[in-house]
């Protein structure tokens, strides 16, 4: 099981975790999609909108043609919908998600497969799945490879990985195909400043007591500073691996 206390965090930082947060390669939507046309798409876990702004991009090709964000949080279903005008979430969860058997042609989870207690959510995501219908949690991984970003990692006791996804999430159960993974490479363009302010917005640092955060932000502060890569620069190129898992409902 998750924590409670994490997983619901985001609500208190909600504008800057939709300022900050990385948005997803449209390239990794399309994959996690493919073969679909006018698809009726299920983002669970909808958190601020981000996952479901994305798809609703892919309306102009015909790919998509509805998104429903599903989202307990009160703060990021607000956030959702001042920032995705037309855009409502619906107040549910993965485990207990507010929609009619069969009613999806996917279901897509951005950036929150890893808060779901994962055994009543495929049950939820099968029943509301189509037969063949898609199930995809889809992620933004910083790339740790790249020897700063490992150290941002350190510091902020950021604990997701490439590996730890693709070796912890490998299977839906028996509802599910077996698992297909895609990468995508990306980056986001910061400021020193806005990284560590979207790093306020991870689960760690919201619950983090006084003293933790300041230790936080000395060392990134003191990271910036020293780093050859990263001292005396005015923005920062952070790159990400987006990791999608795919499988089809049998």
């Amino acid at each position: 099981m998750t924590d409670p206390t994490a997983a619901l965090s985001f609500g208190a930082a909600a504008a800057e975790y939709d300022r900050f947060r990385p948005r997803y390669p449209r390239a990794a939507l399309r994959w996690a999609l493919d073969g679909l046309h006018d698809a009726r798409v299920v983002d669970l876990g909808a958190g601020t909108g981000i996952l479901t702004r994305g798809l609703l991009a892919l309306t102009a090709d015909g790919t998509v043609a509805q998104v429903v964000p599903v989202e307990p949080d009160p703060g990021l279903r607000a956030q959702l919908a001042a920032a995705t005008p037309g855009t409502t979430a619906l107040a549910g969860s993965a485990e207990a998600v507010p929609l009619p058997d069969g009613s999806a042609d996917a279901v897509l989870a951005g950036q929150a497969y890893h808060w779901f207690d994962r055994e009543r959510a495929h049950a939820e995501a099968a029943r509301v799945l189509r037969p063949s219908g898609t199930f995809a949690p889809v992620w933004n991984i910083r790339d740790e490879r790249v020897g700063w970003v490992a150290e941002l990692t350190r510091i902020a006791h950021l604990g997701d990985n490439a590996g730890d996804v693709t070796q912890r999430y490998a299977d839906f159960g028996a509802a599910f195909t077996a698992v297909e993974i895609g990468e995508f490479a990306h980056a986001t363009t910061l400021t020193p400043d806005e990284v560590v302010s979207m790093l306020h917005t991870r689960s760690f640092w919201l619950t983090a007591d006084a003293d933790e955060r300041r230790r936080v932000d000395a060392e990134l502060a003191e990271l910036f500073a020293t780093h050859p890569d990263l001292a005396g620069r005015e923005t920062v190129e952070l790159p990400y691996r987006t990791m999608v898992l795919r499988a089809r409902r049998r």
